[in-house]
């Protein structure tokens, strides 16, 4: 009898504790997928998008709203810093799982990654030396020296209206040492996007000015390599629709740019 009872009572402490058992591993899950960090490509020599401040922290508006959309959609961030012309490749390499960098939706990209609804209208100008006044339009630049950041919009820009046009293109990895550049006056113009080059103008001493209409209407997305992650796909898709209706993307854009 007493063996009996023994038995059942360490029958039941078996149950209990594979309960308890599936219970920590059901939590468990809950906790990975809260915890999920995913890493983001970033070119923090793009301010207002991105740069670092003078305690040498991220910031920008791509960086606070990538945060902010985290936050919302309950995941983690790690910030990769690299030249802008690396970011696609270091997805490819699987080294990144998503980049937001001030990267224009195009046809071509997107044959190679997919972008979330845009969340910025840029669009590419022409900037000169001030007090330059013989250029105003992409025509002024037959038989000028024009600078471009490699892997943008607006070196590809360029170079498809080199031939055609009959200007020599100079392409740079950083948009500082292209905005020296042609401060220096050893180019005669750069191609960038007009946010950008706006905001350098205005926050530094570059003997700089946008002349002309812009080029073209470009737009930013967030990039995932395509056909890889949906689910991050639509995390931030919702995410950024959520700052959009509470504000808080707007507050975020109205920091940078006062809008």
């Amino acid at each position: 009898m007493k063996k009996n009872m023994l038995v059942s009572l360490l029958l039941v402490m078996v149950l209990v504790l594979a309960a308890c058992g599936t219970k920590d591993a059901s939590n468990a899950g809950e906790g990975e997928t809260q915890d999920k960090v995913y890493r983001v490509g970033i070119d923090t020599t793009y301010p207002p998008f991105e740069y670092e401040d003078k305690n040498g922290e991220y910031t920008g508006i791509d960086i606070d709203l990538i945060k902010a959309i985290a936050e919302d959609q309950n995941f983690k961030i790690d910030f990769k810093p690299m030249d802008f012309g690396g970011i696609i490749p270091a997805m490819q390499a699987g080294q990144l799982d998503v980049a937001i960098a001030g990267m224009s939706i195009t046809d071509d990209r997107k044959k190679i990654v997919d972008f979330t609804d845009p969340y910025f209208q840029a669009g590419l100008t022409l900037v000169v030396k001030q007090g330059e006044t013989g250029i105003t339009s992409i025509e002024d630049l037959a038989g000028k020296k024009v600078a471009a950041k490699k892997g943008t919009t607006g070196a590809k820009f360029a170079t498809e209206k080199a031939e055609e046009i009959g200007f020599e293109l100079v392409q740079f990895n950083d948009s500082p040492a292209m905005f020296q550049d042609v401060a220096n006056g050893n180019s005669d113009v750069l191609i960038e996007d007009y946010p950008v080059i706006a905001y350098a103008i205005a926050q530094s001493t570059l003997d700089l000015e946008i002349v002309g209409d812009r080029l073209n209407g470009d737009e930013y997305g967030i990039a995932v390599l395509k056909g890889k992650n949906d689910e991050l796909l639509k995390k931030m898709n919702k995410g950024l629709a959520n700052l959009k209706a509470s504000g808080k993307y707007d507050e975020i854009i109205n920091k940078y740019l006062n809008e």
